[in-house]
C-alpha cells in the first residue's frame, strides 16, 4: 500500500457516488403512480437493458455517438410505451429522472473529506448537460467534472479515461480510479490508471481474477485508507 503515490483521485459518478435505480424508480412511479412493485421494477429492468445495450453498441463501433440525454429519452419512451402513456411532456419528464439521481449517504462527505487531500476528478458516461444536472442534484464537489462526450464514446473505452489522464497533466500511474464497476476500473487498469473499488449495493463486483490496489466499503472506508497511504508518503 506504501507504493500507491497518486497524485488526484478520479471518481466514477453513475453507481459509485449516485444511486441511479432509485432516481429512475421514482421517475417511472411519477410517471404513472398505480404501478405496482415489480411492474416498477421490470420497467427499471427495461430502461437499464436499452441504456447497457445501446451504450455498448457505440463502443463497439455499431451505432454512432449518441449522448446519454439521447438514450435516456428512448429508454424513457420505450417505459412510456410500456405502461401506454403518449403524452411527449411525460415522456419528456420521464427522460429527466437519469439526472435527478440521489447521492449515497456517505458521497457528499465522503468526496469533501478527499477533496481536502486530492484533487478530484468526475468522470462519467453522462453527456455534459446530464453531468451537470447530476452534480447539481445530488451535491457532489468536484474540482473538475469530465464526460464521455468529450471523446464520443463510453467507458470502458480508452479515450475516456485519456481525458482525466490529459486533465491531470501526469502519468495514469499517479491517478486513481475509484469506482463500484469492476469493468470501470478494468478499463483504467488498461491505460496504468491505479484502481480503488467501492462496494455499492449496485454495480459490479470483482472477480477472484480481479486485482485491484485498494477495496473499501464505502467513502470513508476509502478516505481513511487515502489517509494512511498519504501518511506514508509523507
Amino acid at each position: 500500500m506504501s507504493e500507491l503515490e497518486i497524485d488526484a483521485v478520479v471518481f466514477d459518478v453513475l453507481g459509485t457516488l449516485v444511486d441511479e435505480p432509485t432516481g429512475i424508480r421514482a421517475g417511472i412511479r411519477a410517471l404513472d403512480p398505480s404501478l405496482d412493485d415489480p411492474r416498477t421494477e421490470r420497467l427499471l429492468t427495461l430502461w437499464q437493458q436499452h441504456i447497457d445495450r445501446e451504450s455498448r453498441s457505440v463502443l463497439d463501433g455499431g451505432r454512432p455517438y449518441v449522448t446519454s440525454e439521447v438514450l435516456d429519452r428512448e429508454a424513457a419512451g420505450l417505459v412510456a410505451d410500456a405502461v401506454g402513456v403518449d403524452d411527449p411532456t411525460a415522456v419528456a419528464e420521464l427522460a429527466l429522472s437519469g439526472r435527478r439521481l440521489p447521492p449515497w449517504p456517505d458521497t457528499v462527505a465522503g468526496l469533501a473529506r478527499i477533496a481536502g487531500r486530492f484533487p478530484l476528478i468526475g468522470l462519467s458516461n453522462a453527456g455534459r448537460t446530464a453531468l451537470l444536472g447530476i452534480n447539481a442534484h445530488a451535491g457532489l464537489r468536484w474540482h473538475q467534472a469530465l464526460s464521455a462526450e468529450d471523446a464520443r464514446t463510453y467507458k470502458p473505452g480508452p479515450a475516456v479515461y485519456e481525458l482525466a489522464v490529459a486533465a491531470s497533466g501526469g502519468p495514469p500511474e499517479r491517478l486513481l480510479m475509484v469506482a463500484a464497476h469492476a469493468w470501470d476500473l478494468r478499463g483504467a487498469q488498461s491505460l496504468g490508471l491505479r484502481t480503488a473499488y467501492v462496494a455499492r449495493p449496485v454495480g459490479d463486483p470483482p472477480t477472484s481474477s480481479d486485482r485491484f490496489d485498494l477495496y473499501a466499503d464505502g467513502l470513508a472506508d476509502l478516505a481513511d485508507q487515502l489517509d494512511r497511504i498519504q501518511g506514508l508518503s509523507g
